[in-house]
């Protein structure tokens, strides 16, 4: 498996499903970069992903969202903090 295949696999394995442009910013590989990997990653069936197009200033930006193909991530068993009441 190439580098950046490996590393957006890893990310994606952290972080769960992330949108192409998040996967670019967490691992430093370039948006083009990481866009050809997703096409590899999907075509190999790693991988599950769907276009999706945001809105940002009435602007269409057209991204891609991805997850790794049947993987549940494990979530943190940790307990949240208890909300506080103003009484």
């Amino acid at each position: 498996m190439h580098t950046n295949t490996t590393t957006i696999i890893n990310c994606l394995k952290q972080h769960g499903q992330l949108l192409d442009h998040e996967i670019s910013k967490e691992t430093g590989i370039p948006l083009t970069t990481v866009r050809h990997s997703l096409s590899d990653l999907s075509e190999r069936g790693e991988i599950s992903h769907c276009n999706v197009t945001q809105f940002k200033s009435g602007k269409p930006i057209k991204s891609s969202l991805c997850r790794i193909a049947g993987y549940t991530p494990t979530w943190s068993t940790r307990k949240k903090p208890a909300t506080k009441t103003s009484n």
